[in-house]
């Protein structure tokens, strides 16, 4: 119905850009003297907060429990972003890199807000706090990045991530079997763009003017000079149009 099969794979990206902003967190434990015990880079996966919890709970009795701190983050919710409204014939076009006589075109393009949750679990409350403090400066409320959302176009799209909330929850309750999870819950917003397919399009290189057809029945050519130059410019030049009347 809407034509031929195209993918821009912007969800994928998505998920891939803001993993990326959280995979280099780490937590330092030291002594009380102030030395160092051991620092661990804590390990990011994609996954809802209950797969992790379920793997908590069940290695509460096993011999092997689920190693923390650990974080993990997975998409929650896709909406129309109506702040951004496009023009419907918004267009976005490329010098074409083999043929100078196409232009490379987007036609069509849409807003949304991506909501993503990322989640980091600790068992003391000091790993946790590392862990936050690591991320918070760094979103007032939004950090922005820059991507580049087709393949095989140079266009950049800057992709600003706001943090719009931050919760913590203990979920130490029962026995003295029961292994503590402290949740740190960080809300964000990715302002995304959707692509619609791609095309070749034709360039204006040159224009017929039929003076001839005059409704006065006057010959105006005898008495106009029209030159166009230069004559071999492409679509990157610049053209230059000279009407001379007497």
């Amino acid at each position: 119905m809407f034509g031929d099969h195209f993918y821009h794979s912007t969800m994928r990206k998505s998920v891939a850009v803001f993993g990326t902003l959280f995979n280099n967190i780490q937590v330092v434990r030291k002594k009380a003297d102030g030395s160092t015990i051991n620092q661990i880079r804590v390990p990011l996966a994609y996954g809802p907060k209950e797969k992790y919890l379920a793997r908590i709970d069940s290695s509460a009795t096993s011999s092997m429990g689920i190693k923390l701190p650990r974080m993990a983050f997975d998409i929650t919710g896709i909406t129309l972003d109506t702040t951004q409204k496009m023009a419907k014939r918004n267009i976005i076009s490329e010098t074409h890199g083999s043929d100078i006589t196409k232009k490379k075109t987007i036609k069509q393009a849409v807003a949304y807000n991506i909501n993503m949750s990322l989640f980091a679990m600790a068992k003391n409350q000091d790993d946790g706090l590392q862990i936050m403090e690591q991320i918070l400066p760094y979103f007032q409320p939004e950090y922005t990045v820059t991507i580049n959302p087709v393949s095989g176009f140079d266009y950049k799209q800057d992709v600003p991530i706001i943090l719009n909330a931050v919760t913590i929850q203990d979920d130490y309750e029962g026995d003295f079997q029961t292994r503590r999870a402290l949740i740190y819950q960080f809300d964000f917003v990715m302002k995304m763009k959707y692509f619609g397919p791609t095309a070749d399009q034709g360039v204006i290189r040159e224009i017929n003017l039929d003076f001839n057809a005059d409704p006065g029945g006057a010959n105006i050519l005898e008495n106009m000079d029209f030159t166009i130059s230069p004559g071999s410019a492409d679509e990157d030049d610049n053209y230059t149009v000279t009407v001379s009347i007497t």
